[in-house]
């Protein structure tokens, strides 16, 4: 198990993430990119329980994202499958379990600010956590990327699924937009990727 983990998480975080992990019967599995998560957490049929998380995230991404999903079956475990799945059994387990990487050796400085305030209430993602977002997209490999907050009002731009929208309006906190082709509106985080269209 470690073997394949070590190469997705920061060095000084190891030894705790192989202590949260010993359990028969759960397995972690590292995914080729999936758009529309970072990771998963399964109760599977046969009573083990799997954990996928993508191999495209930054260290520290992958981190969160893995204990996030540890928390998934850590609380589950505790309190049944009846509970909600981000409710309030599930953030205080991830609260829980976070809390010894949550320090300079694992995560850099600039990060910890933020960190500590998202883990005041985590939420489902840590992608509507815009400043968390932003300020971890830093140590991708990719930097020439696009995010919706950085197109101009009145421009159009594409999303991997190959839908096509124009930026219409900036709400306190997200930006309407309307899809071309059907003329609905939706609402953008700030740090949704995109490629504008020029």
């Amino acid at each position: 198990m470690s073997k394949h983990l070590n190469d997705h998480i920061p060095e000084a975080a190891i030894n705790q993430v192989m202590l949260l992990l010993k359990h028969d019967h759960l397995d972690v599995k590292i995914k080729s990119e999936r758009k529309t998560r970072h990771g998963d957490y399964r109760s599977l049929p046969n009573g083990k329980h799997q954990i996928t998380v993508n191999a495209n995230l930054n260290v520290y991404r992958f981190l969160l994202t893995l204990i996030h999903e540890i928390a998934h079956f850590e609380a589950y475990k505790s309190y049944g499958h009846s509970i909600k799945p981000h409710g309030k059994e599930w953030k205080q387990t991830f609260q829980r379990l976070i809390l010894p990487f949550l320090n300079p050796e694992v995560f850099p400085n600039e990060l910890l600010p933020l960190l500590a305030n998202h883990f005041k209430n985590p939420k489902a993602s840590s992608d509507t956590d815009v400043p968390l977002a932003y300020a971890l997209r830093q140590f991708d490999d990719v930097q020439n990327k696009t995010y919706v907050f950085e197109v101009p009002l009145g421009s159009t731009f594409k999303l991997y699924n190959g839908k096509i929208f124009k930026k219409v309006n900036k709400r306190v906190k997200r930006y309407e937009c309307i899809e071309i082709k059907t003329g609905k509106l939706y609402l953008f985080n700030p740090n949704a990727e995109v490629e504008i269209i020029k």
